[in-house]
């Protein structure tokens, strides 16, 4: 059940300290993107735009890792200035993202996935041995019939998730920046 659980859980992509996780050694960061980075289908924003312009500039590589067909994940990446994506990749498999892992010369180690869905994105980045991060939904409930249905059984594991993670002890926090701080 364990490697259903995130390392952490927050509200948004955009409240993680990317600089402070770079200094802690992360090279790299794999994206979901449909409601992890943008509402589902949604062209990339001004907001994903800014944001992708920020993390390169830390130094990062970033790639997309998408179970959704390569136009979708392409056009993102291309609006984003992304290194690279991965479409169609088989989530929760640990395949795509150690392939992720290797296009990008960044050992899983060093390597950070964000996403927005337990059984697909979060399993497969712990089957791959990468420190997970899921985030809550962009816009949750405007997705296709079986993204919808699989967020009734994610709701159980999150239940279980915060049990297990009830003391502490199994939650490896990612650094969040201060309330108010923007992208600089």
């Amino acid at each position: 059940m364990a490697k259903l659980f995130p390392d952490d859980y927050i509200e948004s992509t955009y409240v993680i300290d990317f600089r402070a996780l770079y200094s802690e050694g992360y090279r790299a960061l794999l994206f979901d993107v449909d409601n992890t980075l943008v509402p589902h289908n949604a062209p990339a924003d001004e907001r994903a735009k800014a944001f992708f312009s920020y993390v390169k500039g830390l130094g990062y590589k970033c790639m997309f890792l998408s179970n959704n067909k390569e136009p979708r994940v392409k056009t993102f990446c291309e609006a984003v200035g992304g290194d690279g994506y991965i479409y169609k990749a088989g989530k929760p498999k640990a395949a795509g993202y150690l392939e992720a892992c290797r296009r990008l010369d960044v050992a899983p180690e060093h390597t950070l996935f964000v996403g927005d869905q337990i059984l697909t994105d979060i399993w497969g980045a712990n089957n791959a041995g990468i420190r997970s991060v899921l985030v809550k939904p962009v816009k949750k409930w405007h997705e296709e019939p079986q993204i919808v249905l699989k967020r009734f059984l994610e709701a159980a594991i999150l239940l279980g998730y915060r049990i297990y993670t009830a003391d502490g002890r199994h939650v490896k926090k990612v650094p969040l920046k201060k309330e108010g701080e923007n992208l600089q």
